[in-house]
């Protein structure tokens, strides 16, 4: 069976999906961002993140990665990604080029996830309504959005903004991301992009989180010449997955973060990964994207300005391609990790640590640890007192011939 994919001409479509008017605070255009530059809304302002007066743009704080690639022949025996190039990167609450901007007059996003270091030059206006978007009926979000209103993952209040271009192609197969050519003689061509995020008040008044992925896939009909002298058409399709997720929100002031006590804030967690364990022992280096979804805990101490934070997720199928489909970390594995660190509002604008350790138990129960090399959280407090808790992380696996990646973000909120 064939699906056409049929997408707006256009790559600066828009929107907000939900019921009710939609919402996302910041800081105004051009003014102080205050507290880190992570957030806004200066002195006088009448901007709510809940409700927004004004237009207002968010510096968000989380990571992204890409993954580029050729296959020839997807979907046949012994298709395998070729020419492979990944990218990954987790930015600090000061140094994010992450931006998300919102203006309650018009219901109009602007959104902006371009990062050389990961490779990631996401950058849409979801300006059109009927690009909102959801799960269920004839139009849903593009192949490998998470449904995070799920029952495998739980989460409320999610929003998807999605719009893209197409040309020449069909997608043929529902479940993997294969193209075919309408016409052998032209090349084809698909991008979009879906922009999601939970409507702030769902959980957490001052921050929230979001997410984003962009397919981009180029496919050309080559004519090769086979060692008996006959020729055959091969076609070979280019693939370019980009995924991100990140916290953004209105920044508490320093001076409104308590410097006694404690506090332990809970809320949700959202995480983008590549695992990839087989190389080493069969040779396999084909790597799907997988989406992590649940809940966080982070337990900080004022007082000796340190923190805690506790990570435990569902993992979602992985992104297929018509290539091997092998991979280690099965659907509905749990996520766990543990970190800790320091709170330095001063010099980082908030907190920064890393994690102690991290696995997967798949179902079943088998477990599987990871050998961290590098790892990072980077996070503020969002809102009067300190009330909320924001920031991104990120696991890098540390065995020889392994691509391992795992970027993700954390908000809370203090009962």
């Amino acid at each position: 069976m064939r699906l056409l994919i049929l997408l707006a001409s256009t790559s600066m479509l828009a929107a907000c999906g939900g019921a009710g008017p939609q919402s996302a605070g910041s800081a105004a255009p051009g003014g102080s961002t205050g507290g880190g530059g992570t957030g806004g809304g200066g002195t006088g302002s009448t901007h709510t993140f809940v409700n927004p007066t004004e237009q207002k743009n968010y510096r968000a704080v989380g990571g992204t990665h890409s993954y580029q690639y050729s296959v020839e022949e997807a979907g046949t025996p012994g298709a395998r990604q070729g020419s492979q190039l990944y990218q990954g990167d987790a930015t600090t609450v000061r140094n994010t080029n992450l931006t998300i901007d919102y203006n309650p007059r018009d219901a109009i996003f602007n959104v902006s996830f371009s990062n050389g270091l990961a490779g990631t030059a996401g950058a849409s206006r979801f300006q059109d309504p009927v690009h909102r978007t959801d799960f269920g009926g004839a139009v849903e979000p593009q192949f490998g959005t998470p449904d995070l209103q799920s029952a495998q993952f739980g989460l409320q209040g999610i929003n998807y903004l999605e719009s893209g271009s197409s040309a020449n192609l069909f997608q043929t197969s529902p479940t993997e991301f294969i193209f075919d050519l309408i016409d052998s003689a032209s090349p084809g061509s698909y991008d979009s992009t879906t922009f999601f995020y939970q409507t702030p008040g769902t959980e957490t008044q001052y921050v929230t989180f979001a997410g984003y992925l962009r397919n981009t896939v180029g496919l050309v009909n080559q004519e090769i010449e086979l060692p008996d002298g006959s020729t055959t058409e091969i076609l070979t399709q280019t693939n370019t997955f980009e995924r991100g997720a990140f916290a953004y929100g209105e920044l508490s002031a320093n001076d409104q973060v308590p410097t006694t006590g404690t506090g332990s804030f809970d809320g949700s967690m959202l995480a983008t990964m590549v695992f990839n364990d087989q190389p080493d022992a069969t040779g396999n280096f084909d790597t799907y994207f997988q989406w992590i979804a649940g809940r966080a805990t982070t337990d900080v101490d004022f007082g000796a300005n340190t923190f805690a934070l506790s990570l435990d997720g569902t993992v979602g199928a992985p992104f297929t391609d018509g290539t091997s489909g092998q991979h280690s970390v099965l659907e509905n594995a749990q996520f766990r990790a543990t970190g800790a660190g320091q709170i330095d509002l001063v010099a980082a604008g908030g907190f920064f640590g890393q994690f102690n350790e991290a696995w997967f138990v798949n179902p079943g129960g088998a477990r599987l640890d990871l050998v961290i090399a590098g790892s990072s959280i980077d996070g503020a407090f969002y809102g009067p007192g300190a009330e909320e808790i924001g920031g991104g992380f990120r696991v890098v696996g540390g065995t020889p011939d392994e691509r391992i990646d795992i970027l993700g973000t954390f908000v809370g909120q203090r009962p």
